[in-house]
Order: structure tokens, then C-alpha cells, then sequence
């Protein structure tokens, strides 16, 4: 899409100038009229080439709040005003420089005649597949603004689980990384402070003073290697994970361990079920919603059983004997599936075995992450105890040879 430099007076009669995306100088124009602005210049490709600012601004996409946000109040101003009166409202209300840009790049292609879902797809960094066909959907059926409202309650409870998530990992992680700073600092720094008051006594120290001394001059001299082993590593893992076949034995891998992986395994299956009752709920075929959940499964192993799935039904199978076949899913989930197909109400049975699993996982997580806090002191307080009782050790040891 051609850009065009413009200059224009603003609704307080002051010059204003800037760049704008439009197919053509009449799109543009429309564009510029629509947020009152009377263009006096508008010339391509003469515009001044964007900073790295601007650049990383123009590449920049809605991030998950931000499409939440955005999806929440497009279906409140849908409901009373048309939707391109709707778009231009929110477009002037965003903040941002980056969801202004977006928002326009949207309500530029409606201004063009172009159907929303088509003028989304501009923005498909923001606005992703499965989006984009729950809107065509909408606007299909004439009913775009309770699908939207149904997208955004998706996107919002998506954004309840993973700030759960977040916070209750939050202060595990950063006990940990205390606890590990902690111990490093008394190695690196405190220990060979001690020990050179015992180099001059001549006398055999005892093992656990020896083997912690070993230990902290070789953390204090090769520190530098180990975190450049450690740089390593993660950097070649990512880089293996990469390859589909490599990740997907490692994500079935995970589905198999003993806690994590039935955390791992609700977690997933409980973002499908929502999504794809979400879709069903919208009029979408389950087909289609099937093909559209695959790209959302963070997991590999669910992902290709996902689209396994997928074939099953297009073939005339049930959903629920599809997701029993393939081993991967929670027996809860597949047994809710067959009770809503068989009752006719797929859609409320997927969406109360979504919430049941989400409930699962929070009380999952909360006793895990209850049991993990002591775990950390307990492992931290007897390393540190470890290294005082080396320290002490010695001097007990000086103390009953010299009788006193």
C-alpha cells in the first residue's frame, strides 16, 4: 500500500502535516476528510523515511490487552453507532501511537468498502485468522456485536489465566533467584575471606571445609564460563525447538510428567475448549472452528492431534470420539463433548468444561505453588548452613587442639 505525505488544517485552524497507508489519493483523502481535516497537499511517496522509532512503531502490533480492549469497546460502540462512526471514535480515543495506526489502517479499508474481517486482514500481525473469521462470521449472520462480545470475554478470560499464571509464579521465581544470589555472593565472596585464616595453621581441614573451599574458587574464577555455558545452552535449545520434529517430542515429553504435565495438559485443553466454543457459539462449522483452534495450541503434541482431529470430522466422525481416539485430551473434556453433542448443546458443555478445567488449574496451581515457597527456603537455608558449618568446623577443630 502506496504512502502518501500530507498537509492539512485541523478543526482549530492550525497547519498540521504527517504520512498516511491508502490504496489511492482518493482513499486518502477520505480518510484525512473523515478526521476533519481540509487537506491542502497530499503527495506520494515524498514523505521523509521514518526513524527507527517510527519504523519499530509501524511494525508493531496490538498486543493481547490491547486487542482485549479494543474488541470489548468496538462491541459496546457497535451496539449504537455504525461501525465506521465506531472505528473512527476509537481511533481517536487510543493513546497509543502503534493502536492509532492500527485502528486507521482498519478504518481506512471499511472507508474503502472493504467488509471488517477484510480490512483487519491488513493488520494481520493484530488481528490473527481465527479472529478475523469469527468477525466475517458476524457479519454474515448480522450479528457482529454480540460475536464481538463473545471474542472479547474469550480474550479477556485468556488474560485472566495467564496473569494467574504469572503471579503465581512471580514470587517462586524471584525467591529462587534471591536464594541462588544469596548463596553465590557467600561462596564467591564470604568463604575465601574465611579460609585464609586457616592457610597459615598447618593443620588438615576437615572434608566439608575442603570440598566448600574447591567449590568457591572454582565459582569465583569460572563464573564467566559457566554463565557463558549456561548462555549457550539455552541459545542452542531454542534453536533445536525450533525444528517441528525435535518439538514435538519434546512437548509430548512434557504431557508426560508426572504433575506438570496433567498441569500442562489442562491448561491447553482448557484454552481449546473455550476457543472453540467461542466459535460454534459465533455459527461457525466445527470444522472450521477445529482448523482455526490449531495455530492457537501452544503444545505440539495437542496441536497435531488438534489437526488430527480435524480430518476425523470432516470425514463424518464425532468430535468426542475424535478427541477419545486421540489419548491426549482430559477424559473430562471428552466426556462434556459427547454429553453436548448428544444433547444438542455443544457450546454451553464446551464452555462449563473449559471453566471446570480452569478451575482445576487454579487450585492445582495455588497447593503447587503453596508446597514450592518452602521448598526454596528449606533447599536455601541448608546451603547456607552447609557453608557456615565448614566454617565453623575448622575453628572447632583449632579450638580442641589447642585445649581450649
Amino acid at each position: 500500500m502506496p504512502d502518501f505525505a500530507w498537509r492539512a488544517i485541523d478543526g482549530k485552524g492550525r497547519e498540521v502535516k504527517g504520512q498516511i497507508a491508502a490504496a489511492d489519493e482518493s482513499a486518502a483523502k477520505r480518510v484525512l476528510t473523515d478526521r476533519k481535516l481540509h487537506v491542502l497537499a497530499l503527495t506520494p511517496g515524498k514523505a521523509a523515511s521514518p526513524g527507527l522509532f517510527a519504523a519499530w512503531q509501524r511494525g508493531k502490533a496490538l498486543s493481547a490487552k490491547e486487542l482485549a480492549l479494543f474488541t470489548r469497546q468496538l462491541a459496546t460502540l457497535s451496539e449504537v453507532a455504525p461501525l465506521e462512526e465506531s472505528l473512527r471514535t476509537l481511533m481517536r480515543q487510543s493513546e497509543g501511537e502503534a493502536p492509532r495506526r492500527i485502528i486507521g489502517t482498519v478504518h481506512a479499508g471499511l472507508v474503502e468498502g472493504r467488509p471488517l474481517a477484510d480490512a483487519m486482514g491488513r493488520e494481520a500481525k493484530s488481528f490473527p485468522p481465527l479472529y478475523r473469521a469469527m468477525v466475517a462470521a458476524g457479519e454474515q449472520t448480522g450479528a457482529l456485536a454480540p460475536i464481538l462480545a463473545r471474542l472479547a470475554q474469550l480474550l479477556e478470560r485468556q488474560a485472566e489465566v495467564r496473569g494467574k499464571l504469572i503471579a503465581a509464579l512471580a514470587y517462586p521465581v524471584v525467591l529462587a533467584l534471591v536464594a541462588i544470589g544469596v548463596v553465590a555472593a557467600l561462596m564467591i565472596f564470604v568463604v575465601p575471606r574465611v579460609v585464609e585464616q586457616f592457610e597459615d595453621t598447618g593443620a588438615q581441614l576437615p572434608f566439608l571445609t575442603r570440598a566448600v573451599i574447591g567449590l568457591s574458587e572454582f565459582l569465583a574464577n569460572w563464573w564467566w564460563a559457566l554463565l557463558l555455558l549456561l548462555t549457550l545452552m539455552v541459545a542452542g535449545a531454542g534453536q533445536l525447538l525450533r525444528k517441528p520434529a525435535i518439538r514435538g517430542r519434546f512437548d509430548a515429553a512434557l504431557l508426560r510428567l508426572p504433575l506438570l504435565g496433567r498441569l500442562l495438559r489442562d491448561l491447553n485443553a482448557a484454552r481449546f475448549a473455550r476457543t472453540l466454543a467461542t466459535m460454534v457459539g459465533s455459527s461457525l462449522p466445527v470444522v472450521d472452528g477445529l482448523r482455526l483452534t490449531v495455530p492457537t495450541v501452544r503444545n505440539q503434541a495437542l496441536a497435531s492431534a488438534t489437526a488430527t482431529l480435524v480430518e476425523q470430522v470432516r470425514a463424518g466422525g464425532s468430535l468426542s470420539a475424535g478427541l477419545r481416539d486421540a489419548g491426549v485430551f482430559p477424559p473430562l473434556l471428552v466426556y462434556m463433548t459427547a454429553s453436548g453433542e448428544s444433547a444438542g448443546r455443544l457450546e454451553v458443555m464446551l464452555e462449563r468444561a473449559a471453566d471446570y478445567l480452569e478451575q482445576e488449574f487454579d487450585r492445582f496451581t495455588a497447593a503447587s505453588m503453596a508446597l514450592l515457597e518452602p521448598v526454596i527456603i528449606v533447599i536455601m537455608g541448608s546451603c547456607v548452613a552447609l557453608i557456615i558449618l565448614s566454617i565453623l568446623l575448622p575453628i572447632l577443630q583449632l579450638q580442641s587442639l589447642t585445649g581450649l
